[in-house]
């Protein structure tokens, strides 16, 4: 049944002319038929560039929302528009606002995994690769930072000149693991490398060899001469991991690392998202440019 659902999907993204994106933390089977596998903005970028009338994105609601707002040309489905990010959601353009009336003229720092509305209402975005750099980039002394503490204080600790005000929000995800997990998997495997996401707490990421981004993971696993490493983000990652390595090792750090949003997305869904070309998730003009704005400026932070 799997082998006929997939041969129906890509011969309706071929119909429609489509490109159906997964994000790194999908199902194995929808990441496996994707025709672009990544992170969030990475993904909404290389669509961006593709000549496909409809992108069909496999992730989460705010996912679908950046492809919107740098392909306002292009139809987005969501297969799954009941998947949301909880860490997206603890934080309101409203209140936001009012954040920021008691911080007069101190910039907003938005990571991506936030909503349309939230990204118009800031100066800059950052992913949890660049936001370093994004933050050094300003001029500012003081800056808010929004939703994820725990990514603040990961960069905050790399900016020692600057002050942050931290929004209280996380993910649920990577909150969930724990020291006495991590250091329990370490004692069961002393030869293997540590690497987390900065999504996890302060005293987690301080245990790990290595804290980055999913896509600086894929990167770092590939050059490492080292055979085994304990994984410290959400489990769909060990996919493309054991795709590229397979002769390495990984372990997951925690059973606890599996994101319910992420893990609602099947090809039954897919399917029925091409055959009806719904839902199609699309952000207002005025909310789309200032948003878009943010995420300019962000884009335009020079790279190594």
């Amino acid at each position: 049944m799997s082998n006929t659902i997939r041969k129906q999907i890509r011969d309706l993204l071929k119909a429609h002319n489509a490109v159906l994106l997964a994000h790194n933390y999908m199902r194995d089977e929808v990441q496996e038929i994707a025709d672009i596998t990544g992170d969030s903005l990475a993904l909404s970028i290389e669509a961006a560039k593709t000549s496909a009338s409809v992108i069909v994105f496999c992730g989460v609601h705010f996912m679908a929302e950046s492809a919107a707002i740098l392909s306002p040309d292009k139809k987005v489905l969501l297969p799954r528009p009941d998947a949301g990010c909880p860490m997206a959601d603890m934080v309101t353009a409203a209140v936001l606002k009012e954040l920021k009336a008691n911080y007069p003229g101190v910039p907003v720092v938005t990571y991506v995994n936030s909503t349309a509305e939230v990204k118009a209402c800031s100066d800059i975005c950052c992913t949890s690769a660049n936001a370093v750099k994004v933050v050094k980039s300003l001029p500012d002394s003081m800056l808010i930072f929004v939703p994820d503490r725990n990514l603040g204080r990961y960069v905050a600790a790399s900016v020692p000149d600057k002050q942050f005000i931290y929004w209280d929000g996380y993910c649920p995800t990577h909150e969930r693991m724990t020291v006495a997990a991590v250091l329990r998997k370490k004692e069961e495997h002393p030869d293997a490398l540590f690497i987390c996401h900065p999504e996890c707490a302060p005293e987690v990421t301080a245990l790990a060899d290595l804290a980055c981004s999913t896509s600086a993971m894929y990167d770092y696993c590939r050059t490492s001469s080292a055979q085994k490493f304990i994984i410290g983000t959400e489990a769909g990652i060990l996919y493309r991991l054991r795709q590229d390595n397979p002769d390495k090792k990984f372990i997951l750090a925690s059973p606890a690392l599996i994101c319910p949003n992420m893990k609602l997305t099947s090809l039954e869904d897919v399917l029925q998202s091409l055959q009806t070309m719904t839902p199609v998730i699309s952000v207002p003009k005025d909310i789309r440019l200032k948003a878009k704005a943010a995420l300019d400026r962000m884009l335009a932070v020079p790279r190594d």
